[in-house]
This record gives structure tokens, C-alpha cells and sequence, in this order.
């Protein structure tokens, strides 16, 4: 397997898949245009333990759908990219478990081939109940990878300070020294 090519990686599950596309030299990369890629994505994120999550063309069909769904909310609006959301959520459910460590909740599948796909679907839920507003997208006009704002009072508007970040501050800079 090769080694992930992505300039952010380590973002939650569901950016982490939006961030399977991103800009060099100004043509889109897209890290899911085959299997091996799916596999590279798959195991980043601890997804290939799974038996029935396999780096196959059924697998890479969901986790593309699921992909297309959370752009659609994310980069949309969530009225509109619901519905998107909720057709790969159709494929799974939680069930409520009770073991000797206490509650708990175990996902289900007819088709695990759903299961990155429906585990991404979900864990953007989980964003969206925990802090929706910390959901951005880089503010370097560029730049298509998004991130969650773990930053203490949650300004921060860079996906990496070193690469948009500094691109802007040079941007600017240049732009004071020029008028200058």
C-alpha cells in the first residue's frame, strides 16, 4: 500500500473524507479515484480491521456516495444535503448493547461494504451535535480541505497555519510592500 499523499489527514472521520480531495498547483487531487486509494484512506483511519470493510469497488461506490452527501452539508446547506446524508444512514443502525463495562452501542450492517461510509455519515452527526459552528472550511480561497476548530476561542480559519496561512500572510505582505 502507499503511503497517504493528503496535506491534512487527522481531522474527524467525516472532514477526514472531504479531505480526500485537495488542491496542488491548481488541479484537484482525489485520493478515492480507485481501490488502492480506498485502501490508503481505509487504513489512515483504522477502517480496514473490519473483515467486511474491504478496500473493494462496492466500498469505494458507498464511501463516494458518503463523501458527496457530507460536501453537500457542509459546503451547502443542511437542508439541502440532508436527505443525502440520511440515504447512506439508511444503511446501518445502532444497536444498544449492555456488557460488563456498562452501556454501550454497536453498529449494525446488511452489507458491510456501508460500514466506512455510515460510520463517516455518522460521526459528522456526532460534529454537528457537539459544537456545528467549529465545522469550517479553509479560508484561503484555494484551498477545498476542511477541519474541525479545536483552537480555545475557535478562530481559527487556516487548515494548516504553515502552508494557507502563511500563503495569506505572504499574500498581504506583498500587497503592503507593493502599495508601499
Amino acid at each position: 500500500m502507499s503511503a497517504d499523499p493528503r496535506p491534512l489527514t487527522g481531522e474527524p472521520l467525516s472532514l477526514d473524507l472531504l479531505n480526500t480531495r485537495w488542491m496542488r498547483e491548481g488541479a484537484v487531487q482525489d485520493l478515492l479515484t480507485d481501490t488502492d486509494g480506498l485502501a490508503v484512506w481505509l487504513a489512515a483511519n483504522q477502517l480496514d480491521v473490519n473483515a467486511d470493510a474491504d478496500a473493494d469497488a462496492a466500498t469505494l461506490r458507498h464511501v463516494l456516495q458518503a463523501r458527496d452527501a457530507l460536501a453537500a452539508v457542509v459546503d451547502g446547506s443542511l437542508a439541502e444535503g440532508a436527505a443525502a446524508v440520511d440515504a447512506v444512514l439508511a444503511h446501518g443502525r445502532i444497536r444498544a448493547t449492555l456488557s460488563a463495562e456498562g452501556p454501550g452501542e454497536l453498529p449494525e450492517f446488511r452489507d458491510g461494504s456501508w460500514r466506512p461510509a455510515w460510520i463517516a455519515a455518522r460521526d459528522y452527526l456526532e460534529l454537528l451535535a457537539t459544537a456545528p459552528d467549529r465545522i469550517r472550511r479553509c479560508a484561503h480561497g484555494a484551498c477545498i480541505l476542511h477541519f474541525f476548530d479545536t483552537s480555545r476561542n475557535g478562530t481559527r480559519r487556516w487548515c494548516s497555519m504553515a502552508t494557507c496561512g502563511n500563503r495569506a500572510k505572504a499574500s498581504r505582505h506583498y500587497a503592503r510592500s507593493k502599495d508601499a
